[in-house]
């Protein structure tokens, strides 16, 4: 299935829903003239200043969403899953996909001055991967183990090496967790990368990060030498890109309706519904792991796989999803969104809200007993699963867990949600000491289920340790036939839909809301934004 976004203006219903708009005090965006002006952009961005404002370092979606503005790749993945030349003007595969030769431009220079060239590459890509720098999701893209090294051939023509076939490694390349930052910073800053600021976050890109208040703004201005766009654009039309980062819902909808900022990410189903005339909303469904839950089969009552199947289908998943997002987001049935390469539509409908077939496990496996508050006991322990939520947690999703929990509580089955702060929330999830936690995860190349299911996985939450897990893993990420690779991915979900490692929900989108003095906005396969045709005013 190739890669597309599901993009597309949304039909909300005209649903009553009374909603509170704070407006914030920003000044409204200046008019533009003759390529000056100033775009407003209103995100939600609350953990970027908790260290994550390196895409090189941070998994947060946000930290590439906006560093994208200063950080360019070698390549350009277009709205078909197609790579088109951007620093890289061409490249070569090897047979056996262990090797990837890029030949690169040689007019492109950072914004300190600093040249772009096959040392500017490898600097990063070694960078990535250095145990000291602490990547996860970047390390992992470019191979983790397995990236043997980049070899400068000359000034401007680059070799990366596998020690094994990697075949998502032009995916990987394509994003900007893999962008590139100035060699002088890598030599003289890189331990600040992650607080980033001006002189610091320092790349290629469009645009320079001028300003920068944690939690309140950041402030990127036009690069004025820029002329090597994906597409061949050239500096953009308007002078600052202002980055209002507003952690409330209804403060993002607020200030773009007011016309205080000119567009807003991450707006809700919700609110999204009741913007007024002149206000485009625009809708791309994410591709990825959808948001789901992980259920810890290593801790607690969640070692038995009757108790996670129980757990599935004692979810009235689609009629909530349906209802908390107002049709807008689909119920997901598989580990792999359905706009994600390789997703098996044969599971869907195959794993249906029933109560009766729970309750059928929960007494096979022994939870036959109940207490004072109807909750089913076993040896006299009550069967409970405690959920960590990472804050800050939208009110559609506390509204979901809610009615999950409730729908759990009918057959017994207690679940306790705790919302905790960043670092509160990696003290229970680095030593697994939680019976599940909840994420979504956007991502082109199904390999991203590596990281969720391999043994050694970063992110499997889960726990899961399964040698023929690891295989199917192992053997997808080493093909090259995409044909392959799809058919190894089906039976890794067919895997996950009878062994209840992941209960996947619902399929997100990212939706944004543009005002009319917006004009040539376009998006990225995860609905990003990117500012290079547009024009203001």
């Amino acid at each position: 299935m190739p890669a597309h976004s599901a993009r597309r203006v949304l039909p909300f219903a005209a649903l009553a829903a009374a909603t509170s708009l704070v407006l914030s005090a920003c000044a409204g965006p200046a008019d533009q003239t003759d390529g000056d002006g100033e775009l407003v952009w209103s995100i939600e961005g609350a953990n970027l200043s908790a260290g994550h404002m390196d895409p090189q370092v941070s998994q947060l979606d946000v930290s590439g969403m906006v560093q994208r503005a200063v950080l360019d790749s070698l390549v350009f993945q277009e709205d078909d899953g197609s790579f088109t030349p951007w620093l890289a003007k061409e490249w070569e595969v090897s047979d056996d996909s262990t090797e990837y030769t890029f030949t690169l431009r040689d007019d492109v220079t950072f914004t300190d001055g600093e040249a772009f060239d096959a040392a500017a590459v490898k600097a990063n890509f070694d960078r990535i991967v250095d145990p000291e720098t602490a990547s996860a999701q970047a390390a992992s893209m470019m191979g983790a183990d397995f990236y043997e090294g980049t070899e400068v051939i000359d000034e401007h023509a680059v070799k990366v090496s596998f020690t094994q076939p990697y075949a998502p490694f032009l995916q990987a390349a394509s994003t900007p967790l893999l962008g590139f930052y100035s060699p002088a910073v890598l030599e003289e800053s890189a331990d600040q990368l992650k607080a980033g600021g001006p002189g610091i976050t320092v790349g290629t890109g469009p645009f320079e990060l001028t300003e920068y208040t944690p939690d309140q703004e950041i402030v990127y201005t036009r690069n004025d030498d820029y002329a090597w766009g994906p597409h061949g654009e050239k500096a953009p039309k308007f002078e600052t890109l202002r980055v209002e980062i507003q952690p409330e819902a209804s403060v993002r909808t607020g200030v773009v309706e007011s016309g205080e900022a000119d567009l807003a990410s991450n707006i809700p189903p919700n609110l999204a519904k009741d913007l007024g005339d002149g206000i485009t909303v625009e809708s791309v469904e994410y591709p990825g792991l959808p948001y789901s839950l992980y259920l810890n089969e290593k801790y607690g009552v969640f070692a038995d796989e009757k108790v996670r199947q129980a757990f599935a289908r004692g979810i009235d998943i689609e009629p909530a999803v349906k209802e908390i997002f107002f049709g807008q987001f689909p119920r997901a049935w598989s580990v792999l969104g359905s706009t994600t390469p390789g997703y098996d539509a044969a599971l869907e409908g195959s794993w249906p809200f029933d109560q009766e077939a729970a309750n059928a496990l929960l007494d096979e496996a022994g939870w036959t007993e109940r207490n004072a508050d109807g909750i089913r006991t076993k040896n006299g322990q009550p069967l409970s699963a405690r959920w960590i939520a990472w804050t800050p947690v939208p009110d559609d999703r506390a509204a979901l867990a809610n009615a999950i929990q409730s729908d759990l509580k009918e057959i017994g089955f207690d679940v306790k949600r705790e919302v905790l702060e960043p670092g509160a929330y990696n003290e229970q999830y680095g030593p697994k000491t939680f019976d599940l936690t909840d994420w979504g995860f956007s991502g082109v190349d199904a390999d991203f289920l590596r990281s969720h299911l391999h043994t050694e996985g970063f992110q499997n939450a889960s726990q899961v340790s399964d040698p023929a897990v690891d295989d199917l893993l192992e053997q997808a990420v080493a093909s090259s036939d995409q044909d392959v690779r799809n058919s190894l991915y089906t039976q890794l979900q067919e895997w996950n839909a009878e062994h209840t490692a992941i209960v996947p929900l619902y399929s997100p989108s990212a939706i944004t809301a543009v005002g009319e003095r917006v004009q040539g906005l376009e998006y990225d396969l995860y609905g990003r934004p990117l500012f290079y045709d547009v024009s203001v005013g």
